[in-house]
């Protein structure tokens, strides 16, 4: 879906509807599954599909048990009260809907490496890992097994096809982009996945959520990971019993000299600046060593990096020589110009100009101008 020249914020929800509705005339009476979180985004999702003339199927992903989370109310994705939410709009669009039990997939492929990294000193991505596993790997599966021939997502990330096969591209709200975490989706996947609301911008999806009546229209959005509602990573880890991640330790400067104690590498990310309580400060967090328990600390002039090492790479369309490449490492960081070179199944980085460091874990996006050409995962900061 492509911008449009009058300002955004004055069109009329019946006029973004009617552009929404155009883009997918061509998948009128094809069944796709509606993945429903419980947000106002995949709401609007499913009832953009439901007014296309699409055979809409919601679907529910129950991944957690959020019965052992010592919370009131669960302020993240996929709780008990999300699915609730997510009935009520399916019952208001009029689609079946149905709640699937993810929760062993998501174990596996999702809390176990997320325990694992931080006890190792990587710093994880588990909004990646269940895009990639579950909602695009499982779920997939589940579409099949329902005879639907897409899934769809809230994500805002658009999607264009051309002679030339698929092509995913920026979020048109620069704000709400969310290309970044679907930077290891696979072409073939990706082929499979719709994003009705990725031309829209939020304010956008609240105009039709509400022209549409739904239960969600008003809905915070969720701020913490979806396993982790209270946002206590620290309990979280201790309950799941990452050990290793919190033997007590030396930190220490590039150089060796020993500068302070800590209680353990899962306190620490890559980066981080507060909360370290060194003098001569300031002082970022540059390395993370499990094996010897150490945290390596470094001033701001030294905490930056140039290049990093990629691996578990996918590619939706692999770089050309025409491509001007840039990547980011981090999702707060705009993407960066940089050089590509690749042995075996290992991608390495130059980036053309310094960087705010990353964490080997974190999500390695490609693009070339503002579309996405894949990315992997950091395997090694140098």
């Amino acid at each position: 879906m492509e911008p449009r020249n009058e300002p955004r914020n004055e069109r009329t929800a019946e006029a973004i509807i009617a552009e929404v509705v155009e883009s997918l005339a061509h998948l009128k009476g094809v069944r796709v599954i509606a993945a429903m979180s419980g947000g106002v985004d995949s709401s609007v999702m499913a009832a953009l599909l439901k007014e296309a003339g699409l055979d809409v199927v919601g679907v529910f992903l129950n991944v957690w048990d959020y019965s052992r989370e010592e919370v009131d109310r669960h302020g993240s994705c996929c709780s008990l009260e999300d699915s609730y939410d997510a009935r009520r709009v399916a019952d208001s669009v009029g689609i079946p809907f149905y709640a699937m039990d993810m929760r062993e997939e998501f174990r596996r492929d999702v809390i176990d490496p997320f325990v694992a990294d931080y006890e190792s000193g990587r710093t994880p991505n588990p909004c990646e890992r269940c895009n990639r596993f579950v909602k695009f790997g499982a779920l997939l599966k589940a579409a099949d097994q329902l005879e639907a021939e897409y899934v769809a997502t809230g994500h805002y990330v658009q999607r264009r096809d051309d002679e030339n096969g698929i092509h995913l591209y920026k979020g048109n709200d620069n704000r709400k982009d969310q290309s970044y975490f679907l930077a290891t989706t696979n072409r073939e996947q990706a082929s499979r996945i719709l994003f009705p609301v990725g031309g829209m911008e939020k304010d956008d999806t609240r105009k039709l959520a509400r022209h549409y009546h739904l239960p969600t229209a008003e809905k915070h959005e969720s701020q913490d990971i979806c396993f982790i509602p209270a946002g206590d990573r620290i309990a979280f880890l201790k309950r799941e019993g990452a050990s290793s991640g919190f033997i007590a330790g030396e930190i220490v400067d590039r150089q060796g000299n020993v500068l302070g104690r800590h209680q353990g590498i899962a306190h620490y990310t890559l980066g981080q600046r507060k909360g370290l309580g060194l003098p001569d400060g300031p002082w970022h967090v540059v390395g993370l060593d499990g094996k010897a328990a150490r945290v390596v600390v470094a001033h701001p002039e030294e905490a930056v990096i140039r290049e990093v090492e990629v691996d578990e790479i996918s590619w939706i369309r692999r770089p050309e020589p025409a491509d001007e490449i840039t990547a980011k490492v981090r999702y707060q960081m705009q993407p960066a110009a940089c050089a590509l070179s690749e042995t075996g199944s290992m991608l390495h980085v130059r980036f053309k100009e310094s960087q705010k460091p990353t964490a080997p874990g974190q999500v390695a996006a490609f693009y070339s101008g503002d579309e996405l050409l894949g990315g992997g995962i950091v395997s090694r900061v140098l």
